[in-house]
């Protein structure tokens, strides 16, 4: 095995993704690792219980399965440990809680995923946490915001609904002389596309709900941190109790496989579909960091390696008080869309986008910010869904 590890670091990331987390020669030669259940793990002798001094030791400290899908993670996010939890937003609130006590400063970009906005707002607040957001364009300015007390700088590039990039190396530079620690939501990149750890970041978080499991049917999240936070991450989750549930970890592991051959087919679909979107009169802006009109495109040029299938537009509206009824008759008018939330699953979905909690980064002014998740839907049958949408709106 240890000459196939050196052979998968060097190799190409479908090679890599078909193969990480994979040791048939552990499970009889299967192909991929049992699911095994588990609450109870038995010791052969009171010694051994009394140590805890054998691999498994209680079905919340991980199974064969889970590790598995751990192990896969570590080799994306090149991290020392991975936690898995239920749920994309748990993947943000154990490391919070896991570094974060009363008294203590927290800078959260105002770009944020909206429940994490909330749960800052209500929980954080309520556990004596002082919470502070920030424009996503402060770069190395962060270091201006910092204060004695701030311990932990969250980041998303780009941020949920509006795209906005970070400059997260310099983010990760300025926050560490100040011993805070970084996080970063990657949710829309993955490690395919960055690499957080490998720009400063001291904890990776993804909802692998998303592009891992990729079939929307499954709630996951992965925590991934460097050797520096591991195990304070690691303690924190097993003092809350949190753990992912096999079955799930193991349809994870199962979308993995395919990851990196769908989010080519999203990227390049919804690139498609975003400079078409461009090019119409009845869109003010469309909202995507691969596009060069997009204000913090040279970020994401600079530092990412592709894009994903989920953008926003702006629909060409003249009079705000039109705003819900035009998005609503967009949104009515799909077939192929779904309307829903979440993404990262094989088929489309459309969303209007309520920006009301924004601090700094406010809604743009020209229209309603619709978001689109762009499936595996041949190109032509999506713009003509679109289409439909757009016509129904400007005859709203």
């Amino acid at each position: 095995m240890k000459d196939k590890d050196t052979l998968l670091q060097n190799a190409g990331i479908n090679t890599r993704l078909s193969h990480i987390g994979n040791s048939p020669s552990d499970f009889h030669g299967f192909v991929n690792p049992p699911v095994v259940h588990a609450s109870t793990v038995l010791f052969p002798n009171a010694r051994t219980m009394e140590l805890r001094d054998q691999k498994y030791t209680y079905g919340t400290r991980g199974t064969p399965t889970t590790d598995a899908l751990c192990e896969a993670i570590d080799a994306l996010e090149g991290s020392a440990g991975t936690i898995l939890v239920p749920s994309g937003l748990a993947a943000i609130t154990v490391p919070f809680l896991g570094f974060l006590s009363s008294g203590d400063h927290a800078l959260i970009v105002d770009s944020v995923y909206g429940p994490t906005r909330i749960f800052c707002d209500t929980m954080l607040k309520r556990l004596g946490v002082e919470v502070e957001y920030y424009d996503p364009s402060v770069g190395a300015g962060i270091e201006l915001l910092i204060k004695p007390n701030t311990r932990l700088v969250h980041t998303e590039a780009p941020g949920s609904n509006t795209f906005e990039m970070q400059d997260i190396s310099a983010i990760s530079t300025a926050a560490h002389r100040h011993d805070c620690v970084v996080t970063m939501d990657n949710t829309w990149a993955t490690p395919v596309y960055f690499k957080p750890l490998d720009h400063g970041v001291d904890i990776s978080i993804h909802a692998s709900t998303k592009y891992p499991a990729g079939h929307s049917d499954i709630l996951m999240g992965t925590v991934s941190a460097n050797a520096a936070h591991w195990n304070q991450l690691s303690d924190a989750n097993i003092q809350l109790g949190i753990c992912g549930a096999p079955d799930d970890a193991y349809q994870v592991l199962r979308g993995l496989r395919t990851m990196g051959v769908r989010l080519e087919r999203h990227q390049e679909s919804a690139l498609a579909i975003a400079q078409w979107l461009e090019s119409r009169d009845d869109v003010a802006r469309v909202l995507h960091p691969a596009l060069p009109s997009f204000p913090s495109h040279e970020l994401w040029k600079r530092d990412f390696k592709g894009s994903s299938g989920i953008f926003s537009f702006v629909l060409a509206v003249d009079r705000p008080e039109k705003f819900k009824a035009k998005a609503h008759a967009f949104l009515d008018a799909l077939r192929i869309f779904g309307l829903g939330y979440s993404w990262g699953g094989f088929e489309s979905l459309a969303l209007h986008v309520n920006l009301n909690d924004r601090r700094i980064s406010k809604a743009p002014p020209e229209g309603p910010v619709l978001r689109l998740q762009i499936g595996l839907e041949d190109v032509a049958d999506i713009k003509a869904d679109i289409e439909r949408g757009l016509a129904a709106a400007k005859e709203a």
